[in-house]
């Protein structure tokens, strides 16, 4: 049997991701996030989420991860995505997002943008 290293749940779930800065590329605007929580996504947006939320200073923003993204990397790993390793995904496609100076109160994550962050950061 091949395992795998993963990032565990441990610890109190709003220390999972620090909190970290982002510079607009574009606008040179600063952005200070902060990692709050998760939950799913299903029952309370009806939608097939994961969602994560973080602080861009004191304005709350919700990040939806698509769930059939999960499923996925279940059946090409043989494991789940851990919740920390959730939150690094999210708290990756933020930073891009910023970076770009897109910042908004939802963001909708597709399947295959989960599945390219999670190559990304190599998680296995």
């Amino acid at each position: 049997m091949i395992t795998r290293p993963v990032l565990a749940n441990v610890g109190p779930m709003s220390q999972f991701v620090g909190t970290f800065d982002v510079t607009s590329k574009l606008s040179g605007q600063e952005f200070h996030c902060r990692f709050s929580h998760m939950w799913n996504g299903i029952a309370t947006r009806h939608a097939d989420t994961i969602d994560t939320k973080f602080f861009i200073g004191e304005e709350a923003l919700v990040i939806g991860l698509a769930h059939p993204a999960f499923v996925k990397f279940r059946e090409r790993t043989g494991r789940d995505l851990t919740d920390r390793e959730s939150s690094y995904i999210s708290a990756e496609y933020l930073r891009e997002r910023l970076e770009e100076d897109d910042e908004r109160p939802l963001y909708d994550v597709s399947e295959g943008e989960v599945l390219r962050l999670i190559e990304k950061l190599g998680i296995r």
